[in-house]
C-alpha cells in the first residue's frame, strides 16, 4: 500500500464562494425516496438520459467561471484540493464526491432522472467509443495515451475480507493499488496526473465503477466493513468551503439512495480487446509469473533516518525503464534481528482483526525511545522522465518473489503495490519525492524476518502505447523500521 502525507488543502484562487455553493444540491436527510439505479455505459447510452449527460458535460466545460459549481473546472478543483489518496477514506470520500457531481449534472441538464453511468472495464476493457470520437465539439473526448486498460485489471482485491487499512487482507488499499492507480497510469494524458485527472470525463465513470465494485464487495457475507456504530464513521468529509457530507452517509449506497445495475464482483478477466477485435485471451487464474532478473546496484548502509525511522539498508541509483528487474537489498545480521522483532510483535500485523491482535510491544527501540512497530519499503528521491509523465505504463512491485509461480498466489503473498506516473504525481502534489509502502504484514506472513536480504521486483506493465527508455528513477530504495504509523 502506498502512503503519502495528506493534509486538507485550501482551494486555489477562483474557487467557489459560499453563495455559489448554495446552488449545489444537498442531501435531504429523513426523506425516503426510491433508490436510483446507475447503469453501465453500454446500457446507459441507449437511454434518453444519454443526451442529458452529453449536454451537461458540454455546458459545464463551456462555463469558464471556476468558482461556479456549474463549471467543469470547479469539480476538478474539488478533487485536486481535497481528495484523500493512499490514506483512509479513499473510497468513502470519492463516494460523496461523485454523488454531489451527479446532483450537479442533474441541475445543469434539467433531467432529474439523470444518473452517473459507470464504465465496467472488467467486461469492456476498451474505452467506450463515445469518449474517443474526435469529432469536433465532442465534450467527452480528450487526448489519451491508450484506449485499452486490460493491463491495469486485477482480481486479487476481491479475495480480501477486511475493509480498512491497517488490517490484513484490506480491500480499500488493494482496490486503490489496482485497478484504480493503474487505470489512471495506462490511460495517461490528464488521467496520469492527480492535478488534471478530473478534467477527463472518463474519470467520473472510472470512479463510479470503483464505487460499484466496493458496493458489490461489501454485499458479500464474508466482507467486513466497520459497523454503522463504529467511530470509523464519525465526522464529516469536506469537498469545498460550505460543502460537506457526514462520513456515515457514505458507508453504503443505501444511505445516498442509489444502487447499481450490477452488484457482483468480477470473477475472471475479460478477453483483451483492441480496436474492436480480440487479440488474446488471458485468464489471471493459473497464469505464471516469473521473477525478473536481478541487477547489481551500489548499497547504502543501515542508519537512523529520523527520530522515528531507521534504515536497515538499501540500494541507490535505481532506474526503471522498459524492462522488468529485481533489486536485492542486503540486511546485516543485527538489523535482521531488529526486523524480526517488529515482525513478531507489531500491531500492524493484521492476521486477525480481534482487539488482542498485536498488543505485544517490539524489542527494537527507535532513537526517540519509542518502539519500532512498522516495516516500510521506501523509494526516496523519485523522479519521472518528461515523456513518461504522460503515462501509458506502470510497474507492479513485489517483495521476495520466488523464481516462478502462479499469479494469484504471488499477488496474495508478495504483491506490494504499483508505481507509475499517477502515483508519483500524488506524492509530488504533497510536496514529496518519496513513496512509502507498508510491508509489515506482508513480510510477517512470508516469515521473512530472519533473511539476510530483501528482494524487490518491478514488473513493467505497458499499454499498447507507452514511453521508451528510462522512465522512473529513485536516488535510494531502502527498508525502514518506523515508530510512526504508516
Amino acid at each position: 500500500m502506498t502512503s503519502v502525507s495528506f493534509t486538507r488543502r485550501s482551494f486555489v484562487t477562483g474557487t467557489a464562494s459560499a453563495l455559489a455553493l448554495a446552488s449545489v444540491p444537498k442531501l435531504a436527510f429523513g426523506v425516503t425516496t426510491p433508490p436510483t439505479v446507475r447503469l453501465e455505459w453500454q446500457a446507459f447510452k441507449s437511454t434518453p438520459s444519454f443526451q442529458s449527460y452529453y449536454n451537461a458535460v458540454r455546458m459545464m466545460k463551456a462555463n469558464t467561471n471556476a468558482g461556479s459549481p456549474s463549471s467543469w473546472q470547479y469539480w476538478a478543483n474539488v478533487h485536486r484540493n481535497y481528495c484523500p489518496h493512499s490514506v483512509a477514506y479513499f473510497l468513502a470520500w470519492h463516494r460523496g464526491y461523485i454523488y454531489y457531481f451527479e446532483q450537479q449534472l442533474r441541475k445543469v441538464s434539467g433531467d432529474t432522472s439523470l444518473v452517473l453511468p459507470y464504465w465496467d472495464y472488467y467486461t469492456y476493457p476498451v474505452i467506450p467509443s463515445e469518449f474517443t470520437d474526435t469529432a469536433r465539439g465532442n465534450p467527452l473526448y480528450n487526448s489519451r495515451v491508450n484506449t485499452n486498460v486490460y493491463q491495469a485489471l486485477d482480481l486479487s482485491p476481491f479475495n480480501d475480507s477486511n475493509f480498512q487499512r491497517g488490517l490484513s487482507q484490506a480491500f480499500e488499499p488493494a482496490l486503490e493499488n489496482a485497478p484504480h492507480d493503474p487505470v489512471h497510469d495506462v490511460i495517461g494524458g490528464y488521467m496520469a496526473d492527480i492535478n488534471t485527472a478530473a478534467l477527463d470525463p472518463l474519470f467520473y465513470l472510472h470512479h463510479c465503477n470503483l464505487d460499484r465494485l466496493w458496493n458489490a464487495w461489501s454485499l458479500r457475507t464474508t466482507s467486513r466493513v466497520p459497523a454503522a456504530t463504529n467511530s470509523y464513521w464519525t465526522g464529516n468529509f469536506t469537498y469545498a468551503s460550505g460543502l460537506t457530507m457526514a462520513r456515515s452517509s457514505t458507508r453504503t449506497t443505501t444511505g445516498l439512495s442509489y444502487d447499481y445495475a450490477n452488484d457482483t464482483t468480477p470473477k475472471t478477466l475479460p478477453p483483451q480487446a483492441q480496436q474492436g477485435r480480440i487479440v488474446r485471451v488471458q485468464a489471471q487464474l493459473g497464469a505464471t509469473l516469473v521473477r525478473p532478473a536481478p541487477v547489481t546496484l551500489p548499497t547504502t548502509p543501515g542508519r537512523a533516518v529520523s527520530s522515528t525511522r531507521k534504515s536497515l539498508g538499501g540500494v541507490k541509483g535505481l532506474t526503471l525503464g522498459v524492462n522488468s528487474l529485481t533489486a536485492v537489498i542486503p540486511v546485516q545480521a543485527a538489523n535482521a534481528t531488529a526486523l524480526q522483532d517488529v515482525l513478531t510483535t507489531s500491531p500492524a500485523i493484521g492476521l486477525s482483526d480481534s482487539p488482542a491482535a498485536g498488543q505485544a510491544q517490539p524489542h527494537a527501540a527507535a532513537p526517540n525511545g519509542n518502539s519500532f512497530q512498522y516495516v516500510k519499503l521506501v523509494l526516496d528521491g523519485l523522479s519521472i522522465a518528461a515523456l513518461a509523465a504522460s503515462g501509458g505504463f506502470f510497474f507492479e512491485v513485489y517483495l521476495n518473489l520466488p523464481p516462478s509461480g502462479e499469479v494469484e498466489a504471488a499477488k496474495g503473498r508478495h504483491f506490494v503495490g504499483t508505481l507509475g506516473a499517477f502515483e508519483i504525481s500524488v506524492a509530488a502534489m504533497h510536496g514529496m519525492s518519496m513513496i512509502t509502502y507498508d510491508v509489515t504484514d506482508l513480510l510477517a506472513r512470508q516469515g521473512a524476518g530472519n533473511s539476510g536480504q530483501v528482494s524487490v521486483s518491478f514488473l513493467r506493465k505497458s499499454g499498447a502505447n507507452s514511453p521508451k527508455g528510462n522512465a522512473i528513477s529513485a536516488n535510494e530504495m531502502r527498508v525502514e523500521l518506523g515508530a510512526d504509523a504508516p
